[in-house]
């Protein structure tokens, strides 16, 4: 097995300095082999620390005996950056952009074994063959052939694991659908628990059920999101609410349930209410008819990725329960390695011209930031991702390890290899921060509502996916012709736009528009223009990867090649003349065809489903805790309220303030988005009646929005230059202690001036006196 190497500039810079014959010894004896490199490469050299061209023959020729007296193989190395000499104009540009200066480039391409003689041709015919030839060939054959990532998964072990996931998967199912199972509900958990378990998934599933088991348990809801949610044993361990059955009833007394497989009827929560015909209850409505093929493969052998969403106060929270249950030394951040992108590859070009005044047309330039840009810029860390390693493995079994972008003051390991290429040998966790529960969160604790109890066919909800009405107000007033505003998914003026030109009335059909919104040419020059054009419904119309796999199956196609034609259009290959001419075959429609051609990515429906559950119970809040709803958003989005734009204005100044913004359009900067985004929402409360206070020296929080009487009471940091930091000190000193004056305020908290001309201006320091009064008795 060979060992190290002696990189080439140690001995250079040991014989340049002229260290000790004994010294330079010690140094070669240390290492396994030597290596120089071609003259060009050293040749900064000249002029700063050596003279001529000879001397660094001298040097390389002076390394060369070392090895020869020490029995130390010595080999020719290229140090190679780039693959051919012209290339390193693109090394120059990134080292010019990135604040390098190094005036020229060093020769540092991929050289040619007769390039390679060739430099080195003043060595003599036979030692410059051993150099560029021999020596390496002969290392090559001591070097043992290594695995550099083992190909296959490796999961930590967790004994009982396989028995635990189907225990808790039968129990669950009894529990929901009753004894015996109903043969739709036993087929499906058998087929995928002997994919589960057969291809060694259960430790995935039973780490993931004891991550939201945690979660719920500390009072926080989970989103699921990918296609987990497709898998009916994730929903039966607890991991996802969506349940991928077709569309059913089931009673929860009883146990009696009912199934529609006729394709009637998107979900089941839109389905009519029914009682129960065994015992006369209310039955519950469910099911989002998913196959199982779109999140583990149609063999069942796709490594399950199993994305959550946590809420963003309790990731820290989460992700230290992961290294309690695994322990600290087997978890690690996944790493991440970012590129030059397009643009920024472009602005290099650019600074790299104009610096040194060239004249050169704008294709150059193009091409010229084509060859910068995916060049590594630095690494980083997954938002969410945590990598796991079996306990009787170490992370170096898979990757070195560092801290991201080289941050020699985080306590943070990640990867050293991006976790994609590890992806499918070991556990990764994606345990992502998102707002949507932490809003969830706080409206269940302002309303003592749970968010398990919010009906998903509410009415009233629904209906502001369409009109305004069940918020008691005109779209004149508000500014949108649907009440959605703040509603997570459907929120934003493209999705409401959608809204306006589908008008949902369904659960089914809000997945679907959330499933074209997040997919690339899915609603934009697809069904937009089928809709439009009535070619096809809403409810015909792709709108998921799973409606093809469906669609084609229904249509008479083999579920084996729906399910390809699936895979291949959800990630923008298209059609080939062969699927083509099946789908034809079997009375596919022509637009449906053009349209799979026409897709470039797609959402899968439990994402879409997912979000939709959690969007439609936030909706939910909004509707009949208007209150409750605006606190909270606010409160998520206290960085973005400026209180003393908004409290100190009318609705109609509002209302103006918006038509400001709205009229500058793309030219508006990224806080006026932020500000413009807020006021919608702000403009919406008060047309509904909800008055907003200015902010109290002694009753506004830190961060949340409170409601009061009067009103909602902004938190402290809603002040526009009023940081975290001063607010918390505020707080703090205020602790059963009223200020005596603006001088005392200042000394108790430490805030500074700045921050006290704040409060001034808006009005919470009119009753302090500027300095403490002397009392005379």
């Amino acid at each position: 097995m060979i060992g190290s190497a002696c990189e080439s500039g140690q001995l250079y810079r040991s014989i340049i300095e002229n260290r000790e014959q004994e010294e330079i010894e010690k140094i070669v004896d240390f290492y396994d082999f030597l290596e120089i490199q071609p003259l060009g490469n050293n040749e900064f050299m000249l002029g700063s620390v050596l003279d001529s061209v000879e001397e660094l023959k001298a040097i390389n020729r002076r390394i060369y005996e070392l090895g020869k007296k020490h029995g130390k193989p010595v080999v020719a190395t290229g140090d190679v950056h780039f693959l051919d000499p012209e290339d390193s104009i693109y090394r120059e540009i990134l080292q010019a952009g990135q604040g390098y200066d190094e005036s020229k480039q060093a020769p540092l391409y991929f050289r040619t074994t007769e390039e390679m003689l060739g430099e080195f041709d003043y060595f003599g015919e036979t030692a410059a063959r051993e150099l560029v030839i021999e020596n390496p060939a002969k290392i090559a054959e001591l070097c043992e052939e290594l695995e550099i990532i083992p190909q296959k998964l490796y999961t930590p072990t967790i004994e009982g694991a396989a028995e635990e996931i189907e225990s808790m998967t039968q129990q669950k199912a009894r529990e929901l659908y009753g004894e015996p199972l109903p043969e739709i509900v036993w087929k499906r958990l058998d087929k995928e628990l002997k994919s589960i378990i057969g291809n060694g998934y259960a430790e995935i599933y039973l780490t993931s059920h004891k991550l939201v088991k945690k979660s719920l348990e500390d009072g926080y809801l989970v989103g699921s999101r990918g296609s987990v949610g497709s898998s009916l044993v994730a929903t039966m361990t607890e991991i996802t609410e969506v349940n991928p059955l077709p569309p059913h009833y089931r009673c929860g007394v009883c146990k009696y349930s009912e199934f529609i497989t006729d394709g009637s009827v998107g979900v089941g929560v839109d389905l009519p209410d029914k009682d129960c015909p065994q015992c006369g209850k209310k039955m519950i409505k469910d099911g989002f008819d998913i196959p199982f093929e779109v999140f583990l493969g149609f063999e069942g052998d796709k490594v399950p990725d199993i994305d959550l969403n946590f809420s963003s106060e309790y990731q820290s929270a989460i992700h230290k329960y992961t290294e309690k249950l695994f322990g600290k030394e087997h978890v690690f951040r996944a790493g991440t390695i970012s590129s030059i992108a397009d643009r920024t590859a472009y602005g290099f070009v650019k600074g790299y011209v104009d610096e040194n005044n060239l004249n050169i047309n704008n294709t150059e330039i193009k091409r010229l930031a084509m060859g910068c840009t995916g060049v590594k810029r630095t690494t980083g860390q997954h938002p969410g991702g945590q990598i796991v390693v079996p306990q009787d493995m170490e992370i170096y079994d898979f990757t070195p390890i560092q801290r991201p972008a080289n941050d020699m003051n985080t306590d943070i390991l990640t990867t050293h290899f991006d976790f994609n290429a590890i992806h499918d040998n070991l556990l990764k966790l994606d345990i992502l921060g998102h707002d949507d529960p932490t809003t969830i969160r706080i409206l269940e604790d302002l309303t003592n509502v749970s968010p398990f109890d919010i009906p998903l066919d509410d009415q009233e909800t629904m209906a502001i996916f369409s009109g305004t009405e069940s918020l008691g107000v005109s779209p004149e007033e508000i500014g949108t012709p649907v009440g959605t505003l703040g509603i997570p998914e459907f929120g934003t003026s493209f999705v409401r736009q959608m809204l306006v030109e589908t008008r949902p009335t369904t659960f089914a059909e809000l997945v679907r528009i959330s499933g074209l919104s997040h997919g690339t040419d899915v609603w934009l020059n697809n069904a937009q223009d089928l809709i439009r054009s009535k070619t096809a419904r809403l409810s015909e119309v792709i709108s998921v990867r799973d409606d093809i796999m469906n669609y084609l199956i229904q249509k008479g196609l083999e579920p084996v090649r729906a399910f390809r034609i699936m895979e291949n259009v959800r990630k923008g290959k298209g059609l080939t003349p062969e699927d083509e001419e099946y789908m034809l075959e079997n009375n596919v429609p022509r637009w449906y065809i053009d349209s799979c051609k026409t897709i470039k990515y797609m959402f899968p429906k439990s994402h879409a489903a997912a979000y939709v559950m959690m969007a439609f119970r936030i909706a939910y809040y909004k509707v009949h805790y208007p209150e409750a709803f605006y606190a909270a958003y606010f409160t998520i989005k206290a960085d973005d309220f400026d209180a003393q734009l908004i409290c100190k204005q009318s609705y109609d100044e509002l209302k103006r303030t918006k038509r400001d913004l709205e009229e500058k359009a793309n030219e508006m900067t990224v806080k006026e988005k932020s500000i413009l985004t807020v006021l919608e929402i702000v403009i919406e409360a008060m047309a509904r009646g909800i008055k907003f206070r200015s902010v109290d020296l002694y009753n506004s929080d830190v961060r949340k929005f409170k409601i009061t009487e009067k009103g909602l009471l902004p938190p402290l940091i809603s002040l526009e230059g009023l940081g975290e930091s001063a607010a918390r000190n505020i707080v703090s000193a205020r602790k059963d202690y009223e200020f005596s004056s603006i001088e005392d305020l200042v000394n108790k908290t430490r805030v500074s001036r700045n921050v006290i001309e704040i409060m001034k201006e808006h009005g919470m320091l009119k009753d302090l006196p500027e300095k403490n009064q002397l009392s005379l008795f």
